[in-house]
């Protein structure tokens, strides 16, 4: 009996110390996610405007980034790591009159037309700077409307007209706005549109027969992913309608993705269900994060208006809507961010140039940028590759996010046929 009395104590014992760690272990988890963030921002100096060549090494990241988890010898998942690539040879060009996170950019002709975005977390812009690709040289620089969003913008131009809608109006993590602006590229005249029904964060935007179209993004907390898709008749610059026209819903919700109209269809491709939300009470609206799932769907619309699912890209990737260029039938799609490291809980961000070949739909890696960079804002001239701005890497050994950057880099085209 006494035996039996001891051995029911012990067990009991065990029990609540067992309980006991493992909620220790819960909440020391919970504390480390929720502390981590990829708002880490640092000044970052004009670097010199003269060129220089370096070559991407051609190395099997895939393999030489893995890891084994401590606790169980599992080898992390190969979509934490770049991508093995052949090597492009980037050529550092003259760097934009500022640093720019989450800023958009619009190509017409040679001409590449930068807006907005975050310098640091408390501070964003509010003009267009201009690069000439003929030139090479940044020149014009003028101001936004006062009222207009400066980051996680919809934008989209038939040509000569640029057309801005929503996106957040503030630095940190503030609200958003549903003002909707067009720009005539050839006087610099900006005009008032409809607004959109409701704000968005992030939306995928484009020009499809005739119609604006602004679909998903992030509701009006800047987390919950939307799934509305709305249109608007528009003719050289100027709405043809008072009210957007409700559409249907596009599959997947979610910011921050590519949107792209190729002969006639409509695709949109890869971005988030989740954001950072501002802590609640924070007078400076401070960015807090919260769960983000990263995917690379792809989705096209065309003549049944019903969306169909195509290939999916190599890797999860988020961050991409003005990353995209259109060149001999194929989407090329620089950088970006794939789903959070399962260890660190960072964010990992993507070092990738992607290819989907819409003759074959199928997707290959064509090769590296210099770093791992998100937002990057890209254009094509005269058989270059360019991209310019954004938020790269801590190095080469940690992919998660930290210094805001205003660099161009170029480099020969290289497409797989």
């Amino acid at each position: 009996m006494v035996r039996a009395a001891s051995v029911k104590v012990g067990s009991a014992k065990l029990v609540v110390i067992c309980v006991g760690l493992l909620g220790f272990a819960f909440v020391a988890n919970f504390l480390w996610v929720s502390s981590s963030s990829s708002f880490s921002f640092s000044k970052s100096s004009s670097s010199s405007s003269s060129s220089s060549h370096f070559i991407v090494p051609n190395t099997n990241t895939a393999i030489a980034n893995l890891k084994h988890d401590d606790h169980d010898g599992r080898v992390l998942a190969a979509a934490y790591a770049d991508l093995p690539a052949p090597q492009l040879k980037w050529q550092k060009m003259a760097p934009a009159p500022v640093p720019r996170l989450d800023g958009a950019a619009i190509q017409i002709n040679d001409l590449l037309f930068v807006f907005a975005g975050y310098g640091t977390i408390d501070l964003v812009h509010s003009h267009v700077d201009v690069y000439n690709f003929t030139t090479n040289t940044w020149g014009e620089s003028f101001p936004m409307p006062k009222e207009m969003a400066h980051s996680h913008l919809g934008m989209v131009t038939d040509g000569r007209y640029i057309y801005i809608v929503t996106g957040q109006y503030g630095p940190q993590c503030r609200g958003p706005t549903a003002h909707t602006f067009v720009l005539d590229t050839k006087t610099r005249e900006w005009r008032d549109m409809p607004p959109l029904p409701v704000p968005r964060y992030a939306p995928a935007t484009q020009l499809w027969r005739g119609r604006l179209h602004v679909m998903g993004g992030s509701k009006e907390n800047r987390h919950t992913p939307g799934l509305e898709h709305w249109s608007l008749a528009v003719k050289d610059g100027k709405p043809l309608e008072k009210e957007w026209r409700n559409e249907i819903p596009i599959p997947r919700g979610g910011p921050h993705r590519s949107c792209v109209v190729v002969d006639d269809r409509l695709y949109v491709i890869g971005g988030q269900e989740g954001d950072f939300m501002a802590k609640p009470g924070s007078p400076i609206f401070k960015c807090s994060r919260r769960l983000e799932v990263v995917y690379g769907d792809v989705y096209m619309l065309d003549d049944e208006m019903k969306w169909k699912t195509l290939p999916s890209m190599p890797k999860p990737n988020s961050h991409i809507e003005f990353a995209w260029v259109v060149v001999n039938n194929s989407i090329v799609i620089s950088g970006g961010t794939t789903e959070k490291h399962p260890v660190t809980k960072k964010m990992v961000l993507n070092r990738e140039v992607f290819q989907f070949n819409l003759n074959t739909l199928k997707w290959s890696v064509i090769g590296q940028l210099p770093f791992r960079v998100k937002t990057t804002l890209v254009g094509f001239w005269n058989g270059y590759l360019y991209f310019t701005s954004g938020q790269r890497d801590k190095g080469p050994d940690d992919p998660s996010p930290k210094k805001v950057i205003g660099e161009m880099y170029r480099t020969k085209l290289k497409l797989n046929v």
